[in-house]
């Protein structure tokens, strides 16, 4: 007797879809599964037998031979375990459905036939629908992130006989989606109004965020660096549909999507100090996302830089120039999305206090070189923004003035990033920081005076190439929100601010 059923793996957030063969023969009670299954597979043997007894049905006493095709293929996760149930069941006549392969089954089994949530459904089900399936049975925990594909009939179940009563048309089982998965509002418990002051600090945020370039604050201990940064998610934009849907599919193959539903906020995440560099880029034996995947399309805050393994900080290099991480194992080569905007704080001496009017500095030259040595001069040049926080003045925190709150600085913000997805609507990309050198002077032309200021400062400053070109695009993100055209001499002078402490504290390093 012989059935046969549809499921899938994942590889990174890649699919493989699965054929669930089943032979049942006669000869001594055995189960066996081949196909290059994982330890989670194998131990399905046991998991399966129970909940096909546990539910009511009869569990052949024969020889069953468990075929995962195809046979090349290493296969991982207990989500196979609903999809070799119901070829067992089918093969042992017990299910009839002519139109059975039709289907796609996901779902982990419980010992008592209950069917548990799954890491990796929606990436399972993005990917089963680009392969022309339709239907997909999947754990009613799950479902929340699924429904949001909405040309898939996605069927929720609690347990194990409500899938064979549905198949057999015992039971009827309504498909499930969600109507419009990005009507939730954003609420924040903090807001950039909080901030008194530090109005250079705000400014550079502003740019940041409009323009989607990375930054690095340094200042001493209390100057509400990491306030800002915490805040920073406040201004930017809404995700799009399809950025929210990367990210959930991300969170899902991590078993970090608590919700279980599709993430409409854009992530921020704040790794300690003592992070190592597998976990700031991924890894393990079946590698799984990194802190940087996991920032995708979000906010990474390394807060006290400095603190961080100088080898753990030189692997942002890549994919902070690619927007990916391929991540090569003995068991699998992947790639993960890696498109996030880093936001890096440091104080510039071990106690803090070097430069600050206020409080005297108790570090030496070698120590403060050595502090500031551990971040590279190339990762510094794939930093665009660098702006120096001064400690916080007493008027300032006494000042009743009205601050601009988070959403008036988004405001402005999106009315930016509007111009920049209407200049670059035609090429890929969306923002300046994503701009590519090519198009440098296509969209970021200089007017003769600000070339000579541009050229005065690279001689000055002693400019990479790279530093050069990131100075253009600030400056074209600077004049974008200004809703200007052309490249004043003004935008091009406060870019070379955001670039010139670099000599300052850097330059003996």
């Amino acid at each position: 007797m012989y059935g046969r059923t549809n499921t899938c793996s994942l590889q990174g957030l890649e699919g493989n879809l699965v054929e669930v063969e089943t032979d049942i023969a006669r000869g001594l009670p055995r189960m066996t599964i081949v196909g290059l299954p994982d330890a989670a597979i194998r131990e399905s043997v046991e998991r399966v037998r129970s909940a096909i007894k546990n539910t009511g049905y009869e569990f052949p006493m024969s020889r069953i031979t468990v075929n995962l095709s195809p046979a090349n293929i290493k296969k991982d996760g207990s989500q196979m375990d609903l999809a070799i149930a119901i070829s067992i069941l089918t093969a042992n006549q017990l299910i009839h459905n002519e139109n059975l392969e039709s289907f796609v089954f996901l779902g982990e089994l419980q010992l008592n036939g209950d069917v548990g949530a799954i890491l990796g459904a929606l990436p399972m089900v993005i990917f089963l629908r680009s392969l022309g399936y339709k239907k997909c049975i999947v754990p009613k925990e799950n479902v929340e992130e699924c429904a949001v594909i909405h040309d898939m009939e996605i069927y929720p179940v609690e347990n194990l006989r409500e899938v064979v009563e549905f198949l057999n048309g015992e039971l009827e089982i309504s498909s499930y989606y969600i109507e419009n998965p990005m009507k939730k509002e954003r609420v924040y418990s903090v807001d950039f109004s909080e901030i008194q002051g530090q109005e250079q600090i705000k400014r550079a945020m502003e740019i940041a965020a409009a323009g989607g370039h990375n930054i690095l604050m340094i200042g001493p201990p209390g100057s509400g660096k990491s306030m800002s940064a915490k805040r920073f998610p406040t201004i930017l934009p809404d995700m799009t549909f399809e950025e929210a849907v990367e990210v959930t599919q991300i969170y899902s193959v991590a078993g970090l999507l608590n919700s279980k539903e599709l993430m409409t906020e854009r992530p921020f995440r704040a790794p300690h100090h003592t992070a190592s560099s597998v976990s700031l880029i991924g890894g393990g034996r079946i590698p799984k996302p990194g802190e940087i995947s996991l920032s995708h399309h979000g906010v990474l805050f390394l807060d006290e830089i400095p603190e961080f393994q100088s080898k753990v900080l030189e692997v942002l290099r890549q994919p902070m120039e690619e927007g990916m991480i391929h991540i090569a194992r003995a068991n699998a080569s992947l790639i993960y999305p890696a498109n996030f905007q880093l936001i890096a704080a440091l104080n510039p001496c071990p106690c803090g206090n070097y430069g600050n009017q206020n409080q005297s500095c108790s570090c030496s030259v070698n120590q403060i070189q050595r502090y500031l040595a551990k971040i590279s001069h190339p990762l510094l040049d794939r930093i665009d923004i660098h702006v120096e926080v001064a400690p916080v003045e007493y008027s300032d925190l006494q000042s009743k003035k009205k601050q601009s709150t988070s959403a008036e600085i988004r405001e402005r913000v999106e009315k930016a990033i509007e111009i920049q997805r209407i200049r670059y609507k035609e090429l890929g990309f969306r923002n300046n920081a994503n701009l590519p050198d090519k198009y440098l002077k296509e969209f970021c032309p200089l007017e003769e005076s600000s070339k000579k200021i541009m050229e005065m400062a690279y001689q000055k400053y002693k400019f990479s190439a790279r530093s050069l070109n990131k100075l253009l695009k600030i400056a074209r993100t600077i004049a974008d929100l200004k809703g200007n055209d052309k490249i004043e001499d003004g935008d091009v002078l406060e870019a070379i601010r955001y670039r010139s402490i670099e000599s300052k504290y850097w330059g003996n390093v």
